[in-house]
C-alpha cells in the first residue's frame, strides 16, 4: 500500500507489473482501485499498471465541499510526476473513471496514448440531473446504506451477480464510501457536462458498455463514441461494474485494444 501526496490531495496507489509501456487503470464512483483487482494479472506480465484511488474514494483524502474534472485529472497527472512515469501512458476507466480519461486526455494530450472507455459518464443528462442532485443529498442525510439497494439495483442487476462473494464484498465495499466524497462525485456530474469533449480526444481510443447496464446502455454509449474521432465500439456481455462483473471479458479487451497498438 502506497501514499502520496499531490495536487494537494493525498492518494493511495499501486503500481505493478514490468515492460516498455504504462497502464492506469480508473475505477469508477463509489469504486476504488480494488475494482481492478480480477482483471490485472491479464496486464501485469507485459507492462507496468498504475491503479489508483481517486480523490474522495477508499483510502484516497476525502472531498469538503466540491470537487471538480479539473481536479481528477490533474491529480492523475500530478501521480504520473511524483512516480517519474513520463511521456504517453495507456489508459482504461470504467463510468466516472473513464470521464476522468476523457478530460485528462483533453487536458494533457501529450501524455495520453490511447483510451479504453467502458460506460463513459461525462455528465448527467438532462432527464437525470435531478436524480444525482437528489442522491447527494440523500447519502448526505442517511449515509451509503440509504440509497445502496436503489443504486446497485441498476449498476449491479442479478443478471450479472455471477459470483455471490464477488458481489457481497463490492457491496460491502460500496457501503464503505465516504458520504461527503460521493456526494461531491454526484454534484460534479450534474453541474459539469464535459461530452462536448469528446470531440477532441487525439488518441485511439476504444468505447464499450455493457449488454446488461440499464443506466449506460449501448444505445446511449455508442452515440458517444461517434462523437470522438476514430474511436471504435463494442458491445460487451457485462453490465456497469465490468471490471468487477466480468473481469475476463473487460481485461480482454483492454489487452488486445492496446497490444494491436504498441502498448
Amino acid at each position: 500500500m502506497n501514499f502520496v501526496e499531490v495536487n494537494g490531495t493525498s492518494l493511495r496507489y499501486e503500481l505493478s507489473g514490468e515492460g516498455p509501456t504504462t497502464l492506469v487503470l480508473v475505477h469508477e464512483m463509489g469504486g476504488t482501485l480494488d475494482s481492478w483487482d480480477q482483471a490485472l494479472p491479464a496486464f501485469t506480465n507485459s507492462r507496468r499498471v498504475l491503479r489508483y484511488d481517486c480523490r474522495g474514494a477508499g483510502m484516497s483524502q476525502k472531498v469538503k465541499g466540491a470537487v471538480t474534472w479539473d481536479q481528477q485529472a490533474d491529480d492523475l497527472k500530478g501521480l504520473l510526476d511524483a512516480l517519474g512515469i513520463t511521456g504517453k501512458v495507456a489508459l482504461a476507466g470504467m463510468a466516472v473513471g473513464a470521464a476522468i480519461c476523457v478530460h485528462f486526455a483533453v487536458r494533457y494530450p501529450d501524455r495520453a496514448a490511447g483510451l479504453v472507455l467502458h460506460g463513459p459518464a461525462t455528465g448527467a443528462s438532462p432527464d437525470r440531473k435531478q436524480a444525482s442532485v437528489d442522491r447527494a443529498a440523500a447519502v448526505e442525510a442517511g449515509g451509503m446504506a440509504s440509497v445502496v439497494d436503489a443504486s446497485l439495483a441498476l449498476s449491479y442487476p442479478k443478471v450479472v451477480q455471477y459470483n455471490p462473494k464477488v458481489y457481497a464484498e463490492f457491496r460491502a465495499r460500496w457501503l464503505g464510501n465516504d458520504p461527503e466524497s460521493f456526494a461531491a462525485t454526484n454534484r460534479m456530474l450534474a453541474n459539469e457536462d464535459i461530452t462536448p469533449e469528446l470531440a477532441k480526444i487525439a488518441c485511439p481510443t476504444l468505447v464499450t458498455a455493457g449488454r446488461h447496464d440499464p443506466l449506460r446502455p449501448p444505445s446511449a454509449i455508442e452515440p458517444l463514441a461517434k462523437m470522438i474521432p476514430g474511436a471504435q465500439f463494442l458491445e460487451l456481455n457485462s453490465g456497469h461494474f465490468a471490471a468487477v462483473q466480468t473481469p475476463g471479458i473487460m481485461a480482454q479487451a483492454i489487452h488486445y485494444f492496446f497490444h494491436a497498438m504498441g502498448q
